[in-house]
């Protein structure tokens, strides 16, 4: 046991802040600013949540706090804390279906705000001081620096201002994990330097994130395991969305706008965006740099089939069989795996210098190019902006994804107007539906709406479409609309279909 405990805490003084999470969980007191290490959602910590929530679900005291993360955590935390009624305000991007519920009936406080953003806004207290940082790690070494395990998140901004630290061990998490961190910390305005990084391999900082072991007030050892969410399985409609991405980039190849080998790819988080990646394996393409957030299972499908030279993101985001995968083939991928901080995976700056290829999923897309990544009807937040928006103002060319309709149908995700808007037409080139592919460059927004509606819609909602862009065009315009009757789209789809 003692030989385990050295290596997991090689700063013998600390041993010293061993604790229960039962204990650690005294520490929290209302109106505190929490932060929690996490990202989509893995590196999160989960013992001490759980045994805040039980605390506070046995004694009933009013206890609530402020809850900063580096984007969506798991059940032990977002779900507990949400369920025992402890969120008052939550920053910056969740997934969680009790949180969402709260979110739009006005129970919890919630912003959106783009995650390169927030470890900046951080440090000039936007959000107030910081008052515990809570933080999943592999090891704490020996100059008391944490080494985290899954994910880095903002967790190096929120170890650096919080006023104390909690961190949680878990011997679930292999300490082989130790080197596949890059923790670089960007200077601010106005001493702010370029960042060093030129290639998506490039590493440019430490392998822990520096720590004053003195504010380290406790230390909980635990064995949780990420929480994984299956994908799902390819089907028909993501199979057909990745072939017109892989045709319209061989074509980019063909006409030398792009390299043999692409540029470094970014890709956004769930089933769709995974079908995406996985469309590339029987792609021509070879030698291909991933730099994005987070690593999902097809980007080890990719490492494995040789395609994939090196990946850098900020979290693992892997299901339950990809984490076995990665887990038993670690040395390997370790070679290729880079994890950085989300001001660094997602930085405007790095993303412009590299070129970026942004593929990224969208909620529902309008006929001149606008998209709807966030909201549901315009004021039901699904689960935040994320990255999209870093990567999508930043890149070489910026893609966005979706099926051309949802509700088994009842709703077309192409609309005249969108009925909430986080990504303009001036940043959006390239949208693609299972119908096909609309490239926007150059194009007026009138040569987008004929296009978007003609290459991307479903056919049962097309006449529709190109009626009212026809009436549209009778009353003129830049970008002609029918304002009322492109707001009642939305309203009629409430009423399930009545569009059709």
């Amino acid at each position: 046991m003692n030989s385990k405990l050295n290596k997991r805490i090689r700063n013998y003084e600390l041993q010293k802040k061993i604790i229960t999470a039962d204990v650690a969980a005294e520490l929290i007191k209302d109106g505190m600013i929490v932060a929690t290490s996490g990202f989509t959602p893995a590196g999160y910590p989960k013992v001490v949540p759980l045994a805040l929530a039980k605390r506070i679900k046995k004694s009933k005291e009013k206890l609530q706090i402020s809850l900063l993360t580096g984007a969506s955590v798991g059940e032990e935390l977002d779900g507990a804390l949400t369920e025992a009624g402890i969120i008052a305000r939550r920053y910056p991007y969740q997934t969680n279906k009790l949180l969402r519920s709260n979110i739009n009936s006005g129970g919890i406080a919630y912003a959106d705000i783009h995650l390169s953003h927030f470890a900046q806004q951080i440090r000039y207290g936007f959000f107030g001081e910081i008052d515990l940082a809570i933080i999943e790690a592999i090891a704490i070494d020996e100059e008391g620096n944490i080494i985290p395990s899954t994910s880095v998140g903002v967790s190096p901004t929120f170890i650096d201002r919080a006023k104390s630290i909690i961190v949680e061990i878990n011997n679930s998490q292999p300490l082989e994990l130790e080197g596949i961190h890059d923790i670089y910390q960007s200077q601010d305005p106005p001493n702010r330097y370029p960042i060093p990084l030129i290639k998506p391999g490039d590493r440019i900082g430490t392998p822990y994130i520096s720590t004053d072991p003195k504010k380290i007030q406790a230390i909980i050892i635990t064995d949780n395991k990420d929480q994984s969410s299956p994908l799902a399985p390819i089907d028909k409609n993501s199979e057909k969305i990745a072939n017109h991405i892989v045709d319209f980039l061989k074509n980019e190849v063909k006409h030398n706008r792009l390299p043999q080998n692409l540029l470094p790819l970014q890709s956004g988080v769930g089933s769709v965006a995974n079908a995406v990646l996985a469309g590339l394996l029987d792609s021509p393409f070879e030698s291909l740099d991933f730099y994005s957030e987070v690593i999902q299972d097809s980007v080890l499908d990719l490492i494995d089939s040789g395609k994939i030279k090196i990946a850098s993101g900020t979290s693992l985001t892997l299901s339950e069989e990809g984490q076995k995968r990665f887990y038993s083939n670690l040395d390997r991928y370790k070679k290729k795996i880079i994890l950085r901080p989300q001001e660094i995976s997602n930085n405007p700056e790095i993303i412009r210098r590299l070129g970026s290829i942004a593929m990224n999923t969208a909620i529902e897309v309008d006929i001149y190019g606008n998209v709807n990544s966030t909201n549901i009807m315009g004021s039901k937040m699904m689960n935040g902006i994320g990255g999209s928006g870093d990567f999508t103002r930043n890149a070489y060319l910026s893609i966005f994804v979706t099926p051309s309709v949802a509700k088994n149908g009842d709703i077309s995700c192409i609309v005249p107007m969108a009925s909430h808007i986080d990504h303009t037409e001036h940043d959006v080139h390239i949208i693609a539906t299972e119908q096909g592919i609309a490239d926007l460059r150059r194009l007026s927004p009138r040569e987008k709406a004929e296009t978007i509606i003609n290459n991307c819609t479903h056919p049962e909602y097309k006449s529709k479409l190109k009626n009212y862009y026809q009436r549209a065009l009778k009353k003129g315009g830049h970008t002609p609309h029918l304002i009322e009757e492109a707001l009642s789209w939305h309203k009629n789809y409430l009423e399930r279909g009545s569009m059709k």
